[in-house]
C-alpha cells in the first residue's frame, strides 16, 4: 500500500503560531512534486512541541489538501495511549490514509508493552485506518522488537507497514525474515534509503523523507527508479541528492569561553533553516530548538550550494513553484541574520 516518497512535512510557524497558509502551500508544493503522500504532526513537524489541539489542527489542514491527490499519513503517537487513541480517533475521522505511532519516548516501556499496550489497542479500535509504528531508538529510548511486529502483523490487516529509524541492517534484515514478503518497510533516515531499497534481504518499499520538504520530486524519482530496479539510475539521483540527506542532523565543534564543545542541531532546524534561505514558508523552529551556529549554517549553506551548483534542476521546482532567485538567495549574507546565533556561547 506505501511506497517510494511520504513527505514528513516541517510545521511552518509565524508569530509563534502555525502558519496554515504556508502550510498549505507547502503541500500544494509537494503535490505538485508527484510525492506518494505527506506526513503531518511527525518529528519534522516538531510534533513535540505542537499542543494536541496543534496537532490535530494541522492533521486536519494536510489531510483535506491530500484527498484524492495523494495519500496522508497523520502523527499522532505519543508516550500516553489515551492521547494517541484520540489523537488516532480525529485522524480518521478526518479522513487520514494511516497514523505513525512512534515508539512511546522517555518511560520507554519494554517491546512487549509497546505491543500490547499501546499499537494494538490502537490497531483494535480502529481497524479502518492503516498502522505504521515508527521505530527510532535514538530518539525514544526505546524499541518496537522485529518478533513483535511480526506477531502484530499476523494479528491485525491494518498493520503492514513500519518506518524503520534503527540504523541497524541487521535488525531490519530480522523484521523481514519475521514479518515476511508482503509487509512495508519504509526508511527513516533518507541517508539510509538508497541501501535499504536495493538490499535484497530488506527490499525497503520508499522512504518517509525530510530531504523531500525540498526535494520532493528528485526523492520521489529516486525512489521510482529503486523500485522499477533501475539502480544506476537511482544511485545517480541519490549522489545527487546527498549534500541534502547530509543535514538532516549537523554536527559541528564549537568553541566556548570553557573549551570546545560538540554542537549538534538535530532534525528539523537545519531543514527549516535551509527552506527559510531558498524562500519557502517555514518560519523559525519553537523552542526549544532555535537558530543555527555559524559553523552550522555554513554547513547548510555548503549543502544548498553544492546541489545549486551540480544540480541546478533538483531546486529549480522551488523557484518556479514560490517564485525566488535561488541563485541570489543562497549567497545573501544578509538573509542569515535571523537564523544565526551570533556566537555560541551568546
Amino acid at each position: 500500500m506505501f511506497s517510494r516518497c511520504y513527505t514528513a512535512l516541517i510545521t511552518p510557524f509565524g508569530d509563534h503560531e502555525v502558519d496554515l497558509e504556508g502550510m498549505e502551500k507547502l503541500v500544494e508544493f509537494q503535490i505538485a512534486g508527484g510525492v506518494s503522500g505527506i506526513l503531518a504532526a511527525g518529528t519534522t513537524g516538531e510534533s513535540p512541541a505542537l499542543t494536541w489541539e496543534e496537532h490535530n489542527q494541522v492533521i486536519r489542514a494536510v489531510t483535506e489538501k491530500c484527498k484524492g491527490k495523494c495519500q496522508s499519513i497523520a502523527g499522532t503517537g505519543s508516550n500516553n495511549t489515551r492521547e494517541t487513541m484520540q489523537g488516532t480517533e480525529h485522524a480518521v475521522h478526518v479522513g487520514a490514509d494511516a497514523v505513525l505511532l512512534v515508539d512511546p519516548y522517555y518511560n520507554g516501556p519494554s517491546s512487549l508493552e509497546i505491543r500490547r499496550e499501546y499499537v494494538a489497542p490502537v490497531a483494535k479500535e480502529f481497524p479502518q485506518i492503516q498502522i505504521i509504528p515508527y521505530v527510532i531508538p535514538g530518539r525514544t529510548g526505546t524499541q518496537l522488537l522485529p518478533e513483535d511486529l511480526a506477531i502484530l502483523h499476523k494479528q491485525f490487516a491494518n498493520m503492514s507497514t513500519v518506518k524503520e529509524a534503527t540504523g541497524d541492517i541487521e535488525n531490519m534484515r530480522r523484521t523481514r525474515e519475521c514479518c515476511g514478503e508482503e509487509f512495508t518497510i519504509l526508511s527513516g533516515d533518507d541517508d539510509k534509503t538508497f541501501a535499504m531499497m536495493t538490499d535484497p534481504v530488506i527490499m525497503a518499499g520508499g522512504v518517509i523523507s525530510v530531504a523531500s520538504n525540498i526535494a520532493p520530486m528528485a526523492v520521489q524519482d529516486m525512489t521510482t527508479l529503486l523500485r522499477q530496479g533501475k539502480q544506476a539510475e537511482g544511485e545517480k539521483l541519490m549522489v545527487a541528492l546527498k549534500p541534502l540527506f547530509g543535514i538532516v542532523t549537523v554536527k559541528t565543534q564549537e568553541e566556548t569561553p570553557y573549551g570546545t564543545v560538540a554542537c549538534r542541531a538535530r532534525n528539523p532546524l537545519a531543514t527549516k533553516t535551509l527552506m527559510a534561505i531558498l524562500g519557502m514558508p517555514a518560519g523559525p523552529c519553537r523552542q526549544p530548538l532555535g537558530k543555527m551556529t555559524k559553523r552550522g549554517i555554513d554547513v547548510v549553506l555548503d549543502a544548498g550550494r553544492t546541489v545549486w551548483k551540480n544540480n541546478p534542476e533538483i531546486l529549480t521546482p522551488i523557484a518556479d513553484f514560490f517564485d525566488v532567485d535561488i541563485e541570489a538567495r543562497l549567497y545573501d549574507r544578509s538573509i542569515l541574520a535571523e537564523l544565526t546565533y551570533d556566537q555560541y556561547e551568546g
